[in-house]
């Protein structure tokens, strides 16, 4: 980690060409591989889940679940994609908007604004989160019912048996897309804090700004992440959750409400109908490259991300059966996504195919400034801003806690309690890391060379699938045995 720290600092320009060249690399020649693996595992999830292993508890059958519900789905929520979604879920339909997913398809017209919802509610829909949940399911499985370390490399070994080359290198590769992925995250967020602080205060975007909004953010996960899993993750993710939700409301009544509600449902049918093509759409007769610079993209940061956030999910999913699990993971965070963006982008859409707003253009220039462009258009502007700017700080104070507790459970042996220090340690690392990385303007670059990792991850989840269906039919089977015996 520090090697590529040090060359994307020295080096930027170069590290981003080549990290570049093998992201294109990967998705032009294996795009298939990725869309085809998520599809199959969103399948296999819903059919596990509805089926005769659904009552299986992740842990002793008479187990409770650790954490409230809407505590549970506020750190799902949190952990999984907070600052994305707030970062995303204007300037995505906007962006769509703004360059149509079809050629054919004209920019800036109701027929682009109806295709940028549907779009947007698959990117962030319940294929991207099944890849969470079958590494989360696995490892929660195995860690809770059969008292296995939580490690990425413990998931397949019903599959490849115990190898020790093979298992840390497989927990190695899983830290370094953690730490870069989260790293870049936490620079992304700052950015974006740095923007709205100059839409709001007209405070310059500048380096000094970003690294005081960093230090402030180090010394508030450093605290947080001392409280240990079920105090500081705890209540920032109600937080999270609880403003999340307060901001939505009060954008859903002052936005365009009826509008906001047609395009929610109408996103909702469309996403339905087209799931398939969606899925599995590519375009090999015209060379087009948005699927790959969109859904590809998505699902290989989503397979980068997945030794992360499903570690993490798992971790507080002890106690849940596999349908509560499966539902929750796969329904819910999605659910509250499409809602958000139907909420955010739907008032943007309206903007501007109603009141030639041209938030569009806008977001074309600068993605940072969707959410604050939006906010322009409605009532009491600079309290949702700074409300958008606290939620923005909290997710980033929550995400980088996750990880700080996943990356030090990960580098001690898949403890359920790493050590004060080992979560330290990797906190000022990953802080470093963003700081040096936005200092060198290396961040989109480090982001692209963390998806690489994403193309042997696609292997190891496929694996993943294989073993929870290989354990789950031989306990089932042992458990009826036993109950024949009795």
């Amino acid at each position: 980690i520090g090697f590529f720290v040090i060359i994307g600092a020295i080096f930027p320009k170069r590290f981003a060409s080549v990290a570049q060249g093998l992201f294109n690399f990967t998705t032009f020649n294996f795009g298939w591989f990725y869309l085809l693996s998520v599809f199959i595992i969103t399948i296999f999830l819903i059919v596990i889940s509805i089926g005769k292993y659904g009552k299986i508890r992740l842990g002793p059958q008479d187990s409770k679940p650790d954490f409230p519900f809407f505590t549970w789905i506020g750190m799902l929520f949190s952990a999984g994609f907070g600052i994305s979604i707030v970062f995303w879920g204007v300037a995505e339909p906007m962006s769509h908007y703004f360059t149509t997913p079809y050629p054919d398809l004209n920019p800036l017209t109701p027929e682009a604004a109806r295709e940028a919802m549907s779009y947007s509610f698959f990117h962030w829909g319940i294929s991207q989160w099944s890849v969470f949940a079958i590494v989360g399911l696995i490892i929660a499985y195995l860690q809770f019912k059969k008292d296995k370390k939580g490690l990425v490399s413990v998931a397949i070994e019903p599959v490849i048996g115990k190898n020790k080359v093979a298992a840390n290198t497989i927990d190695s590769l899983a830290v370094i897309a953690t730490v870069m992925g989260v790293a870049t995250s936490l620079g992304l967020g700052i950015m974006q804090m740095n923007g709205g602080l100059t839409a709001i205060a007209g405070i310059p975007s500048s380096m000094w700004v970003q690294l005081g909004i960093a230090t402030v953010m180090l010394v508030a996960y450093l605290l947080s992440s001392s409280t240990g899993l079920n105090k500081g993750i705890k209540w920032l993710s109600n937080i999270n959750l609880g403003l999340a939700l307060v901001l939505m409301l009060f954008v859903f009544i002052a936005g365009p409400t009826v509008f906001i509600l047609d395009t929610f449902v109408l996103a909702l049918g469309d996403y339905i109908t087209n799931f398939l093509q969606y899925s599995l759409r590519l375009t090999p007769y015209t060379g087009e490259t948005w699927v790959k610079d969109w859904t590809i993209f998505y699902w290989a940061w989503a397979i980068a991300w997945s030794p992360f956030v499903g570690a993490f999910v798992a971790r507080v999913s002890r106690g849940r059966t596999i349908r509560e699990f499966v539902f929750g993971v796969l329904i819910v965070p999605p659910a509250i996504a499409c809602l958000w963006v139907a909420t955010f982008g739907g008032t943007a859409l309206y903007s501007d195919l109603m009141n030639g707003t041209q938030i569009a253009h806008a977001v074309n220039e600068d993605v940072t400034v969707a959410l604050f462009k939006t906010f322009e258009v409605l009532p009491l502007t600079n309290i949702l801003s700074i409300l958008s700017i606290t939620l923005i700080f909290t997710f980033l104070v929550t995400s980088a806690d996750s990880a700080t507790y996943i990356l030090g459970s990960m580098t001690s042996k898949g403890s359920l309690n790493p050590t004060l220090v080992v979560k330290l340690i990797w906190g000022v690392l990953i802080t470093a890391i963003a700081v040096v990385l936005l200092i060198a303007g290396g961040l989109e670059a480090l982001q692209t060379a963390s998806l690489t990792s994403a193309l042997p991850f696609t292997v190891i989840l496929l694996i993943m699938t294989y073993a929870i269906w290989k354990v789950l039919t031989t306990d089932f089977k042992v458990l009826k045995e036993k109950k024949k015996d009795k």
